[in-house]
């Protein structure tokens, strides 16, 4: 999951994809790479255990420090804390620098069906490290134009790790979310399908002020409030999601 745009939907969208994912029988494992460690606070789980800095930095393996969601059977989370500020300015000086993350994502890959890696906001040393560990990027778009304009620079720094670090890079999909029925939204929306068309998810992710409580209280939104349309939308997605992979797959 990667944007440098902050407030895009990112974080709530790793939570929730993956917690959906879980809840339909699919082992999941969600990797906190974002030094604010939302994705793991959002999960119930303290953001001062050991986790993935301590991988990063050779202290502990993943398989020490993962673990499993109480409230979700088939979820795991490998927490993040604030010392992950400090990956950008560490990992270069690391042997085979560019490809640590993959080597932690590669020590636990054979045990979950899907590993999701919820990014910082930003293209920094630590986002291309994921970039290159991963197979697919999931690209969340608030519809909104400031959204589009920065998509750009992502779009790019994709390019560039697949031109050399990560050749088997992919962009897994577009998501449109924070969406609101109105002309603007409808707009970006629109213009994302245009350009992007496949690739964009038919998937909406809503604007929707339940999904923005869930995180406080350390659940995914289909625990904090099933009937709420935030759950229904990323319950949704998972299945889309599911499909566009057996097509793949399949090809």
């Amino acid at each position: 999951m990667a944007n440098q745009k902050g407030g895009v939907g990112k974080t709530t969208t790793a939570i929730n994809l993956a917690a959906s994912l879980a809840l339909l029988g699919k082992k999941v494992l969600l990797l906190d790479a974002d030094p604010q460690a939302n994705a793991t606070s959002g999960l119930g789980f303290d953001i001062d255990m050991e986790g993935i800095y301590e991988c990063l930095t050779g202290e502990r393996k993943a398989s020490e420090v993962i673990q499993q969601s109480p409230d979700v059977k088939n979820l795991w989370v490998l927490p993040s804390s604030i010392q992950l500020v400090a990956a950008d300015t560490e990992l270069p000086k690391m042997e085979n620098a560019h490809h640590i993350m993959k080597r932690i994502v590669n020590e636990v890959r054979e045990r979950f069906d899907y590993i999701f890696i919820d990014c910082s906001p930003s293209l920094g040393y630590t986002t291309v490290n994921i970039l290159t560990a991963a197979d697919t990027v999931l690209i969340p778009v608030q519809c909104e134009y400031l959204a589009l304009e920065g998509l750009s620079k992502l779009l790019n720094t994709i390019r560039i790790v697949k031109s050399g670090l990560n050749p088997a890079l992919d962009i897994e999909g577009f998501l449109l979310t924070m969406y609101m029925r109105n002309r603007l939204n409808n707009q970006v929306a629109s213009e994302v399908r245009e350009h992007f068309g496949e690739l964009a998810y038919e998937t909406i992710i809503q604007r929707n002020i339940r999904l923005g409580e869930a995180p406080s209280h350390g659940k995914p939104i289909m625990l904090y409030d099933a009937s709420a349309t935030g759950a229904q939308n990323y319950l949704t997605l998972a299945k889309e999601f599911l499909k566009r992979n057996r097509k793949q797959r399949a090809k």
